[in-house]
């Protein structure tokens, strides 16, 4: 079971404590957790997260493949498979990583701007 996060802050329930995720909400909430960490950020765990934050330095041609080598590594740790992931140009010189993942017997996808 997670406390849901939103906004980078828990969530309350209303009644003195915090909101829960179960199942497939708190996989997803996970997923995106380890998807926008800086990957080395955290000196206790410098394995939790991901390098997608390099992405906009990386030469377009490979940006696609480094995008896949990024999320692969950041979701090793999480019973999902990863599917496909896809760039996108999110407006303002940013980027926008969708990943589309098996996990739990469902199909999901998550989306990180850059």
């Amino acid at each position: 079971m997670e406390l849901k996060l939103k906004d980078g802050d828990y969530l309350p329930d209303g009644y003195g404590g915090m909101v829960r995720l179960e199942g497939e909400e708190a996989l997803l909430q996970r997923v995106l957790f380890r998807l926008t960490a800086r990957r080395g950020a955290l000196p206790f765990l410098p394995d939790l997260g991901s390098q997608l934050y390099r992405l906009g330095r990386e030469r377009p041609a490979v940006r696609a493949a480094a995008a896949r080598q990024y999320v692969a590594e950041a979701l090793a740790q999480e019973p999902v498979t990863v599917t496909e992931v896809t760039l996108g140009n999110a407006g303002g010189g940013r980027l926008e990583v969708t990943v589309f993942l098996e996990g739990q017997g469902r199909q999901m996808q998550a989306a990180v701007t850059l």
